[in-house]
């Protein structure tokens, strides 16, 4: 039989028309590139360690609790990322870990009245105060605003002249909540009454939060459910490693030849610039990206890393070989000017693993460069194969359109050698064929911006039938990875005025087009 039919019986007698639809030549690859935020819940509707998909805010706070680490994280998200599906992952409070607080100690009624710009987490909320208040009234005035707004990752309670700030959550990560007081400064209109005394944490911080979650069961609990892009707000080295295992290049990890599921893992890290570094030369990961932030920035680590997550993915979506530069962090507070990177402590970072950001003249701060933590090779020397998340971003958009082509086109073929001689039509492929429809993908993932050179990519390809099992093609795949205009450098070679030598005259003199190569017209 010359044509090869999946269904219909080749000994059918009952006439007349029958007809069987192959859809292997009209397919395009199509996969929803999840997110996946995963953090600490507090009360809640989700069971613990299972993943749920969440569509809104309302969603979040129910499933996981208002104000815990995992709702805070979904209101970064949303704020970044509205269009894009997103689950979120929630973890127990670790077994026998404690809360983080603060105190706000009032020491002086104002002389006049006025507004205390209090922020905590990098959230606005205004108190407004009078000269006949006292210390015990602003005190507990205070405790009224926190407490109203039920998104906060606090609750206060009010003693005398004292508020008392206690994370709704268990674990280190409350040590991330800041409080301040005047984020926009006397320039922003914000400044503390006169003659009020305000005694915020010596920190600026919550402190005394403890334990790190566990991941074990909720990595085991994914199952091979894809998800491209993960925010996992702990920097421990545990927490990597586990992390790092599940999405790494081993047999088991989701980037190994078993699984093939990709993804990347996204945290940020809060520190000063020496911490950053030492901390960044520990790191070693293809599949994980850390943005460092200056220690002054009022948004607490879980909220960067998620509103870094949310533009990673919409941004990847749409072209992954594209750079991240320059996509804003909404919502998230930048450390005031005196207080951040600059381009020498910035550019050491990035390369020692760290992901950078930079502050946009919107004030916001965006993505800079979407580092990996990927220095060096198994034998420890410096390399730079996984540097950026667009390598890999990359290379999974092209190895998915390569799947399916090939599992769509060949998916119950017979497999002969080079110049046998068969009828048309029949389910029957050779290397050479196999060969040319590597590189008729590659050719359209050429003009869709993703690889080039396709002179070197059909030189080095190579495809052949393997010589212990005749039922086994092996391929030498080559893909020369589209690159990004990251640096543009000038040498701005200026002069006064040109000299009026001998070719400034033929120019001026000349009635016709000048010939740059020759000096003549």
């Amino acid at each position: 039989m010359p044509i090869s039919f999946a269904n219909i019986p080749a000994n059918i007698k009952v006439p007349l028309y029958w007809v069987e639809v192959d859809p292997s030549m009209a397919g395009l690859p199509t996969i929803n590139l999840r997110a996946l935020l995963t953090g600490v819940m507090v009360g809640g509707t989700a069971e613990p360690d299972i993943a749920v998909p969440i569509g809104s805010q309302a969603q979040a706070d129910a499933q996981f609790g208002e104000g815990s680490e995992l709702s805070r994280m979904f209101r970064a998200f949303f704020a970044n990322n509205f269009a894009n599906e997103v689950w979120g992952l929630p973890l127990a409070e670790p077994t026998g870990a404690a809360a983080a607080s603060a105190d706000i100690t009032i020491t002086n009624a104002p002389t006049e009245a006025g507004t205390i710009h209090l922020y905590v987490s990098g959230d606005y909320v205004p108190v407004n105060v009078l000269t006949t208040d006292t210390p015990t009234s602003i005190a507990a005035a205070i405790a009224d605003a926190v407490n109203g707004n039920t998104t906060l990752p606090v609750m206060a309670t009010a003693a005398a002249a004292t508020v008392t700030l206690t994370s709704t959550f268990k674990s280190v990560n409350a040590n991330e909540i800041n409080v301040s007081l005047n984020y926009y400064g006397s320039t922003g209109g914000q400044q503390t009454p006169v003659g009020l005394g305000i005694t915020l944490p010596a920190t600026g911080f919550l402190t005394g939060g403890t334990g790190t979650p566990s991941f074990t069961t909720a990595i085991t609990n994914l199952g091979d459910e894809p998800f491209e892009y993960v925010a996992m707000p702990y920097t421990d080295s545990n927490s990597l490693f586990e992390w790092d295992q599940e999405y790494g290049f081993t047999d088991q990890g989701r980037w190994g030849w078993q699984r093939e599921l990709f993804g990347h893992v996204i945290s940020a890290k809060r520190g000063t610039y020496s911490a950053l570094l030492v901390f960044g030369d520990t790191l070693n990961s293809g599949v994980e990206s850390i943005m460092g932030f200056e220690v002054a920035s009022p948004s607490p680590s879980f909220e960067w890393a998620s509103a870094y997550t949310a533009k990673t993915q919409r941004a990847f979506i749409n072209d992954p070989a594209r750079p991240l530069q320059a996509l804003s962090l909404n919502q998230i507070k930048a450390a005031p000017i005196h207080q951040r990177f600059d381009f020498v402590e910035l550019n050491s970072l990035a390369s020692n693993g760290i992901a950078i950001q930079k502050i946009g003249s919107d004030g916001q701060p965006m993505i800079a460069r979407e580092q990996t933590t990927y220095q060096m090779n198994l034998y420890g020397q410096p390399d730079d194969a996984y540097e950026l998340m667009t390598t890999l971003a990359t290379l999974a958009k092209l190895l998915r359109n390569q799947k399916h082509a090939i599992t769509s086109k060949f998916p119950r073929h017979k497999l002969a050698n080079d110049g046998t001689k068969f009828g048309p039509g029949q389910a029957i492929v050779t290397p050479g064929i196999i060969k040319a429809e590597l590189i008729n993908q590659y050719q359209q993932d050429m003009y869709d911006g993703l690889v080039e050179d396709l002179v070197n990519f059909k030189r080095n390809l190579q495809v052949e039938r393997d010589p212990n099992d005749p039922n086994r093609v092996n391929v030498l795949y080559p893909p020369d990875l589209i690159n990004q205009l990251r640096i543009f450098a000038v040498l701005a070679q200026f002069r006064l005025q040109y000299d009026r030598g001998i070719d400034t005259q033929i120019i001026g003199n000349s009635t016709g087009p000048y010939n740059a190569a020759s000096g003549a017209a």
